[in-house]
């Protein structure tokens, strides 16, 4: 079972490579920069060299929460395109992992012309021959958020000529935000998926319980087992047999020692159902 925590990136890879294996995950996510402003700390070689040697099998970097490239201000979407081509550039010293992003939120201009340039800056970005999968992230609905509903995610990737690169991170709190009925109607949840988006895409899985209602649009998540979600719907999602090879990364209101005990729990639930006949 690949599953893990989100992480600090502030010691390097050869860190959270070490606090990865101190709570038991065989995966991590972590921020690409600071994710509420633009600092971006230069790679050690050293540490890459450290990482590529003793890796995991695949990661996830997380792009800063400021970047949006659906943006009506010139300015905003300028720096949402600095990051995202930095960001994929040190991706690709790392090749064969995951970087996620929250597609962007129109602010007023309207859905429509949103998308169309969230689309422009994956075209861009996606021209040259990519080794990291680039993922966008279900979204809750809040504000004027863009990709709470499947269509506007299989809208943006129909439209980038290149999307053999694009895939999807399902995050369990959001798509429970956005009105998506996980706890009693899972199966179909995922056959909505798979008909709109295609199941082949899904690459990710931030799995979240919630402190909302199903469909409150709000976005709050909330430790496993103590939302609205619960603990049987969460084992129902990581043993699915269309889930269950997919890295889980837990982004819960937590301290190490809080993700080690959610781990456990969930490594228990996995290897019992397996062994049962």
């Amino acid at each position: 079972m690949l599953i893990g925590s989100h992480l600090s990136s502030s010691g390097g890879f050869a860190a959270m490579n070490q606090t990865m294996a101190q709570i038991g995950a065989s995966t991590y996510q972590y921020f690409s920069r600071n994710p509420r402003g633009s600092q971006k700390k230069k790679q050690d070689p050293k540490d890459l060299a450290l990482f590529l040697k003793d890796s995991p099998r695949v990661i996830l970097a997380h792009a800063p929460y400021t970047l949006n490239p659906a943006s009506g201000t010139d300015s905003v979407r300028d720096f949402a395109a600095l990051v995202l081509e930095e960001d994929l550039l040190e991706m690709e010293s790392i090749p064969g992992n995951l970087y996620n992003f929250h597609p962007g939120c129109h602010v007023g201009q309207g859905k429509e012309e949103g998308t169309r340039l969230i689309v422009e800056a994956l075209d861009r970005l996606t021209q040259r021959d990519l080794k990291t999968t680039i993922l966008l992230e279900t979204m809750a609905g809040k504000g004027t958020e863009i990709g709470s509903r499947f269509e506007e995610l299989a809208e943006i990737i129909a439209r980038v000529p290149h999307r053999q690169v694009l895939g999807v991170c399902l995050d369990t709190c959001h798509v429970h935000d956005a009105g998506y009925d996980i706890v009693n109607d899972l199966e179909g949840v995922l056959q909505e998926f798979d008909q709109i988006i295609g199941l082949e895409r899904l690459k990710a899985i931030h799995l979240n319980d919630s402190k909302n209602l199903p469909g409150s649009r709000k976005d709050r998540h909330e430790k496993i087992g103590e939302g609205t979600i619960g603990l049987p719907a969460m084992i129902r999602i990581i043993n699915h047999p269309r889930l269950n090879h997919l890295p889980f990364y837990l982004e819960t209101p937590n301290d190490l020692d809080g993700y080690a005990r959610e781990i456990e729990l969930l490594r228990r639930h996995w290897r019992e159902a397996i062994l049962i006949p």
